[in-house]
């Protein structure tokens, strides 16, 4: 590094490239038009070479001074990424979470209070995210995300795996609900990007012709099924809450697996490890509870004149 230039030097020499103007850069940089002149010259003499070329009442680049320019900015640039990325990366007592933004509002967020009760140390932020980028870049701590797994740069665990539920408001239709698979795809459809194939296959009934409304937010699907636009197939993590607080009924007991199973995500940081430990042995016994209620009673045999 001892060929590198001031950083103050190589500023100057940028802004005045970019603006054509002593005066412009000086501006910019918030610095008098002096010291931008004396960066430029102490630059010229460290590099040996003329880099601008006075007509009129501006500057041009010489030809060195125009290549140096371009390998000044893209290296200026990525100063400045380096420096955003460490700034932005979350601070001991801060724990980030990026999330799905409907598993988040339906599924994370109510069970949430319980990880204050049990960690109220930390200051928790919810990233609504659907990129992979921020994880594996450390702008967060850990991440829920839904697909194969296999992601690079980044540790996972498999979470748990959905299934998909066909669903409608107690209202539609006038509270005359369809009993049947076959009564549901014939009811208007609020399509998703959720397929109905493999639903229609276990039920063994042709797909919906027709769909009443298409949206490809699965929070506003949910809003417009409970609005009694329509029937839609949507995910169990999503409906769970309004299912049990009779806000949306399961129309049929049919449900199918859904392909892209949930997952934890999280950067490789000796710093975070702790939280994000924290934060994984709550959401595993979330989880687990979460699925275990999810199973039907077990029978009991009774025996005889009990």
């Amino acid at each position: 590094m001892k060929n590198l230039p001031p950083l103050a030097a190589l500023r100057s020499f940028e802004a005045v490239a970019r603006l054509g103007s002593v005066s412009l850069a000086a501006a910019e940089l918030n610095v008098t038009h002096s010291a931008v002149s004396q960066q430029i010259r102490l630059l010229e003499e460290q590099l040996g070479s003329v880099l601008f070329l006075r007509e009129g009442r501006g500057l041009q680049p010489s030809e060195d001074g125009r290549l140096y320019a371009l390998q000044v900015r893209v290296a200026l640039g990525e100063l400045s990424e380096a420096t955003r990325l460490v700034r932005a990366r979350p601070r001991g007592d801060e724990l980030v979470i990026a999330v799905l933004p409907s598993f988040g509002q339906h599924w994370l967020l109510p069970r949430l209070p319980r990880f204050y009760a049990r960690h109220p140390h930390y200051r928790v932020t919810l990233r609504a995210s659907l990129d992979i980028q921020d994880l594996q870049q450390g702008l967060v701590d850990i991440g829920i995300r839904m697909g194969r797994g296999g992601w690079e740069g980044v540790q996972q665990q498999r979470l748990f795996d959905d299934e998909l539920l066909a669903v409608a408001a107690p209202h539609f239709n006038g509270g005359q609900l369809p009993r049947t698979a076959a009564e549901v795809v014939a009811c208007p459809v609020v399509r998703t990007v959720e397929s109905w194939l493999g639903w229609c296959s276990a039920a063994g009934v042709a797909e919906p012709a027709h769909a009443a409304l298409w949206i490809n937010d699965s929070n506003l699907v949910l809003a417009a099924v409970q609005q009694g636009l329509g029937v839609a197939l949507l995910r169990r993590s999503l409906v769970a809450g309004a299912l049990q607080h009779g806000e949306l009924v399961q129309l049929t007991d049919l449900r199918v697996p859904h392909l892209s199973p949930h997952w934890l995500v999280w950067p490789q940081r000796e710093s975070a490890a702790a939280k994000q430990q924290d934060f994984r042995s709550w959401i595993n016994a979330e989880t687990a509870g979460y699925l275990a209620a999810l199973q039907p009673p077990p029978l009991h045999d009774t025996a005889p004149g009990g």
